[in-house]
Parts: C-alpha cells; sequence; structure tokens
C-alpha cells in the first residue's frame, strides 16, 4: 500500500468512533473491533479477487460502508457504488468518504429492485440469504463485460451455515465457497467464508 492508503485506513478509527456516537452503524460494543471484525472482514475480499483499475462494484445494503470503504481504498482506480435504503447510514458512509478523501466511492440512498446500473460485481456483506440476493442482482450485474479470470457475478461475505443456504441455488447457478480462515488465521473469521455466485 502507498503511504495515502496507510493514511486514509488511519483515519478510519476515529471517523467511525465519532459518527457511531451520532449515528449508530455499528454495534456499540463492536466499535472497538472496527479494524478486525469490519475493515479486515472487507478486505478479505482482496484476498479472493484482484480487481482491475475502471472496474466498476456495487456494494449492495452497505450499512455503515463495508465492504465499499475499505475496498475503494484498498483499490483506488476501481469504481465503486455503495447503496443502502436508509437515510442515515448513507449519510456516515458520505461524511467518512469526504473526510478521508476516498475519491472512487459514490454512496446513494437507493433500493436494489430500483438500481438501474450495471457493474461487473456486486459484493454484500451479511445483508440477505441467496434466496433473495439473486433476484435482487440478476439485474444489475453486467454479462456482458468480462475482463477478470473469475466471471462477473456476486462476491458475498457469509456467515453461518453456507451449505445449507446454497441449497436454494438453482442448477444453473455456479459457486464457490472460501472460508476466511483460508486468507486470515484469526478466530473471528471461523465460520466465515466468500460465497461467490456466476450465473
Amino acid at each position: 500500500m502507498t503511504e495515502r492508503q496507510i493514511e486514509q485506513f488511519g483515519m478510519l478509527g476515529e471517523l467511525y468512533k465519532e459518527w457511531n456516537s451520532k449515528i449508530n452503524v455499528i454495534s456499540r460494543k463492536d466499535i472497538e473491533n472496527l479494524y478486525s471484525h469490519h475493515i479486515l472482514h472487507s478486505l478479505t475480499i482482496a484476498k479472493f479477487i484482484q480487481f482491475k483499475p475502471g472496474t466498476k462494484v456495487l456494494d449492495l445494503g452497505t450499512g455503515g460502508g463495508f465492504p465499499a470503504v475499505p475496498l475503494a481504498i484498498m483499490f483506488p482506480e476501481v469504481k465503486f457504488t455503495a447503496i443502502d435504503g436508509t437515510k442515515k447510514k448513507i449519510t456516515v458512509v458520505n461524511e467518512v468518504k469526504a473526510a478521508a478523501g476516498i475519491d472512487n466511492l459514490v454512496a446513494l440512498q437507493d433500493r436494489a429492485e430500483e438500481h438501474r446500473k450495471k457493474y461487473e460485481f456486486v459484493v454484500t456483506r451479511a445483508v440477505a440469504n441467496v434466496e433473495n440476493l439473486i433476484p435482487w442482482t440478476n439485474h444489475l450485474i453486467d454479462f456482458d463485460l468480462q475482463r477478470h479470470s473469475q466471471p462477473n457475478g456476486i462476491i458475498a461475505l457469509k456467515g453461518g451455515n453456507v451449505k445449507e443456504e446454497v441449497k436454494h441455488l438453482s442448477k444453473r447457478d455456479y459457486y464457490e465457497t472460501y472460508p476466511l480462515t483460508k486468507f486470515i488465521n484469526i478466530p473471528y473469521f471461523e465460520e466465515k467464508y466468500i460465497l461467490y455466485i456466476q450465473r
């Protein structure tokens, strides 16, 4: 990482503490674990895929900006859009983005069903089960522009019983699961996964 990226990551701790005291986007008892439970968790996506410059990525149901904010710092030449239906959460994302100088991120109050732009990848973190995620994202993925070794699709950070959840995928859906302990051997990440779905 560049010095600028290290500086931006360093700013997130105080920024989120300040905004979380006004608008609760992270559990108050978990804010002390911001870097390990939220930022590092978001960055496990960077262990799965290296987005190429110019890639368009949508963070669906971003909440307080995860995984979009850490990923936008990690990949400054990638175009990130973060949407959430809750206005106060988008307010926090926009304030953090402005204060940390994250220029490659757009945060909007919007619902997946009503959003009309297309992206190469949709990323999510603890948003919805597969049954909802597939219909919400189908119209959002650009299936024509392919430039990564992993075809365009959904990259979801998941916890719990992923094996049970993927049973709801149709036979035409290709998927892979990656335990996060494959990337980072920390007890917190046990039973947490990346679920990659290609339609």
